[in-house]
């Protein structure tokens, strides 16, 4: 039986993260020359309770909103945006792995502090089994890998009868194969490896359909009442991953303005960039990206919050405005970093110089495929232009 846990609130949460904040930015050179978070860092996360922000109640979690998702995110990647991407991402399969029965759940959370990492993409192929079913294939960008308990992972089933379709099941990383193939330009200490399956059974109850989990159907009971859990899966990590890239965003401006006073602009007659009317211009420009940012930010995260306590049904147009919010996020951050980037001079490009490393972690959030800004951009006008959307992933 577990104690029963006493939740913090936001801004307890909040206060937690901004704590981390030195001890991040101590680490992140570390992180990005290992390509994994720091232990020490690991273990922080763990003391502030970040990891258990959507672990159920009666597991001792706090089963916290979107918006606290947006805005402990957002504080941590003031420190770092590789270990914020990290919580992040074990929010989402760890939400994921609450889809499941509430014996498998029990399996999964019998440690206090466990770690689902996981992804969407349906890049292995399954086959049935007696009990469950037999999986092989290989599934790159793991995030937080290294420090996992369990991964979620999606694959093709191909049944005895009828068509192919894709599955979701959870698995103990101990029965998979971590391929150390992380060398990237951006969000380097995300440590986000390869995993390989070979001819893997997993039994019946760790697997369910995807498109159900999509459409928001679970097969938990004891988390049938719980808000957070009645939430379509996209939404629910569009709202998970959007405070990565916005606290990336405010993290730039902050690293520009601390380099700011005495830096001159060379080959000019400034002595003094701050004095320069095209400074004033670069920060008001960036700053005013980064607030649009955090509104888009916020409204998608008040939406989810909004359906999640209703319980009412999601229409096709809010589901598609989810992803639109979530890129338009991603893109005004990198708007605003690459101001702030362009601005930061010759001297910016050294290794221990933040906003380099900032910048290009920004960069790698704008390709990640569900986060791309035109991709979403596109899905949202083809809805509101009537048409059905062409992905299941809304």
């Amino acid at each position: 039986m577990v104690p029963k846990t006493v939740i913090p609130t936001r801004e307890q949460l909040v206060d937690r993260a901004a704590e981390l904040v030195p001890l991040l930015q101590r680490h992140a050179r570390w992180a990005e020359e290992n390509r994994r978070l720091h232990e020490e860092v690991v273990e922080a996360l763990s003391d502030a309770g970040i990891f258990k922000l959507r672990r159920p109640k009666r597991y001792g979690g706090y089963e916290a909103d979107a918006r606290t998702l947006v805005d402990v995110a957002a504080e941590l990647a003031r420190g770092d945006g590789s270990a914020s991407w990290v919580a992040s991402v074990y929010w989402i399969p760890g939400w994921m792995a609450c889809m499941f029965p509430d014996a498998v759940q029990d399996e999964v959370f019998a440690t206090p502090d466990t770690r689902v990492c996981g992804t969407l993409s349906p890049s292995a192929m399954a086959a049935p089994a007696e009990g469950g079913v037999t999986v092989t294939g290989k599934w790159q960008f793991i995030s937080g890998a290294h420090h996992a308990d369990w991964q979620e992972i999606i694959a093709i089933l191909v049944p005895q009868e009828g068509d192919p379709y894709p599955i979701m099941a959870l698995v103990p990383m101990s029965d998979l194969l971590v391929v150390d193939d992380w060398q990237t330009s951006g969000l380097k200490g995300t440590g986000s490896v390869s995993t390989v399956a070979r001819d893997l059974f997993i039994p019946q109850e760790r697997v369910l359909p995807l498109p159900a989990v999509l459409q928001g159907q679970t097969a938990s009971k004891k988390n049938a009442e719980s808000a957070i859990y009645r939430v379509p899966l996209l939404p629910t990590a569009a709202a998970s991953s959007v405070g990565p890239v916005l606290g990336l965003a405010r993290a730039a401006g902050e690293a520009f303005l601390k380099r700011l006073p005495g830096r001159k602009i060379t080959y000019t007659a400034y002595e003094n960039q701050r004095e320069a009317p095209i400074t004033h211009l670069q920060v008001a420009d960036a700053a005013q990206k980064i607030d649009q940012a955090e509104f888009h930010a916020h409204r998608l995260a008040t939406l989810v919050d909004t359906k999640a306590v209703e319980g009412s049904d999601w229409k096709i147009e809010e589901r598609a405005r989810a992803r639109a919010d979530l890129g338009t996020v991603v893109r005004l951050a990198r708007e605003a970093a690459d101001i702030l980037a362009t601005a930061s001079g010759g001297s910016s490009i050294y290794l221990d110089v933040p906003i380099q490393r900032i910048s290009r972690d920004v960069q790698a959030v704008n390709l990640h495929a569900l986060m791309h800004p035109n991709t979403n951009a596109e899905l949202y006008g083809r809805v509101l232009c009537g048409l059905e959307p062409n992905t299941l992933y809304i």
